[in-house]
């Protein structure tokens, strides 16, 4: 964000974020930073859809921090930036339609000399369009999609967002949502949302599509160490349907209608340069869901968590002056899902997780080398998903011929590994609920097949595959194209000898 600080209407500005001013401002600025000063007005124009309450919760602290004793003229400039970058994060002002200027309050006539100087400051602001009307492709993990997506800006002045969107894609055949969101009490770092959603999604890998209606209501928050945390509350209704006719005796199973009610926590640490293509930093991430336990209610009941953690490196090659573009990065994630029984009681019985709730491991985007869902536990060709699995990743990064250490195309070479494995509920009871048959596990059965699976992790060595391809680093996903080699694979499970294309911002 550019912020200008203008001087008694001179036409000398210095802008917030430069390197490089001209030497009379610097002297000006150098002579008058501890000056003592205090604020005796701000004014905002060009807010004129926004609600004063809300400018308030950004300008009012500004003032009441400047009539401190001893306060300087730099600590007030830094009041200053520091509220227009707050304003900025709204997303209702145009970034570079911040402009600040300060003049000196006129002096009662009195006589009486003032102990420090009482500053005026305008503030000018450009509104963005509060409408939006957009129309293109996205990518996620595995998946491209067309979307249409209408949103309005400030809707009711105190900068609320109204997104409503509607998609179609290569998995998700369709997805409608709409979202309302708000900061709360004059935060932008402090978000409340509601959302409501359909989707309809193709899982080929395991011969069904899943049909999902449903709605969140989601506190997300930035905290002083820039990590970001959200607390998510959702309702879903989840039709597993459109079963293929060689779908499996699992797959059968767990066809029908299921209610989700659950509260997820997710937390994240991004210290990457580049969350494409990073040379450098690192991400932490865990995601941790409770469903159908305790006052949540619905018909499945599990405590899920998931943890993720990446880094790279840049690598000095001799003879090559600063940045060789050459740079490691590492990967490793981990997850666990625990069935718990509803209600409040952690010692009745459990029903095994259901296809739809569980992990599935293996792709273009995190284990290369195997198809969708190829790793962990199969019935006939359907891949039906696991409970506890590990997946890592090591990869090296060397820019092409020409192509300088700068740009977003990278030659790869990888080896990446993973293993899924399902909780054993053989030795469960068989009972009938309604139409349908389940089966129930006792709570110590339940724990002896959440460390038996934890166990089976480390027997043996895990799924494998190397490679090498090519990396584009676009700013809305990257895109990679690799020659794969399984190296270890486990029977039943589905390899991709040759060549994978991934698409997706979040890989291994």
């Amino acid at each position: 964000m550019a912020s200008s600080f203008g001087f008694g209407g001179s036409n000398a500005v210095t802008k917030a974020g430069t390197t490089s001013v001209n030497t009379a401002q610097t002297h000006m600025l150098d002579e008058h930073v501890l000056t003592p000063a205090s604020i005796n007005s701000i004014e905002l124009h060009g807010a004129v859809n926004t609600r004063r309450s809300l400018l308030d919760h950004v300008l009012n602290p500004v003032v009441e921090e400047a009539a401190a004793q001893g306060t300087t003229l730099g600590q007030v400039l830094d009041h200053i930036g520091a509220a227009t970058k707050k304003l900025a994060r709204f997303d209702i002002f145009k970034e570079d339609g911040f402009s600040v200027f300060l003049s000196e309050a006129p002096r009662p006539d009195s006589g009486v000399p003032a102990d420090r100087t009482e500053l005026d400051i305008s503030i000018r602001v450009k509104e963005k369009s509060r409408l939006v009307f957009s129309a293109g492709t996205d990518f996620g993990n595995t998946e491209g999609s067309a979307y249409t997506n209408a949103v309005a800006r400030n809707v009711f002045g105190g900068a609320e967002t109204l997104s409503v969107n509607a998609s179609a894609g290569t998995r998700t055949r369709s997805a409608y949502n709409a979202t309302l969101s708000a900061p709360v009490n004059g935060n932008p770092d402090l978000r409340l949302s509601a959302e409501a959603l359909r989707s309809v999604t193709q899982k080929p890998w395991a011969s069904h599509e899943e049909q999902l209606t449903g709605g969140n209501l989601r506190l997300a928050w930035l905290n002083e160490n820039s990590d970001t945390h959200a607390v998510v509350y959702s309702a879903a209704w989840r039709q597993l349907t459109g079963l293929a006719a060689t779908a499996s005796p699992t797959v059968r199973a767990d066809a029908g209608d299921s209610f989700k009610s659950s509260l997820t926590h997710t937390f994240t640490r991004d210290r990457r340069d580049n969350p494409m293509l990073p040379q450098s930093g690192y991400l932490l991430r865990s995601i941790s869901e409770l469903a159908g336990w305790g006052p949540l209610t619905g018909d499945v009941s599990f405590a899920k968590t998931e943890v993720e953690a990446t880094g790279a490196l840049p690598v000095s090659v001799p003879g090559v002056q600063g940045n060789s573009g050459v740079f490691v990065s590492g990967g490793f994630r981990m997850g666990v899902l625990y069935p718990l029984p509803l209600g409040y009681s952690l010692t009745g019985l459990t029903q095994p997780s259901r296809i739809n709730d569980r992990f599935q491991l293996g792709g273009p985007t995190d284990v290369r080398g195997f198809k969708l869902g190829g790793l962990g536990p199969h019935d006939g060709v359907d891949a039906v998903g696991g409970d506890v699995y590990t997946a890592g990743s090591v990869n090296a990064y060397l820019p092409l011929p020409r192509t300088g250490p700068d740009s977003p195309l990278r030659l790869q070479l990888f080896a990446n590994a993973g293993r899924l494995v399902a909780i054993n509920s053989s030795t469960g009871k068989k009972s009938k609920e309604g139409n349908r048959k389940t089966l129930s596990m006792s709570s110590a059965a339940v724990l002896k097949g959440v460390g038996s699976a934890l166990s089976e992790l480390t027997n043996g060595v895990p799924s494998l595959a190397a490679g090498i391809g090519l990396v584009y680093a676009h700013p809305v996903a990257r895109f990679e194209l690799n020659f794969s080699l399984p190296l270890v694979q486990r029977k039943g499970e589905e390899g991709r000898k040759g060549f994978q294309v991934g698409v997706g911002i979040n890989f291994l």
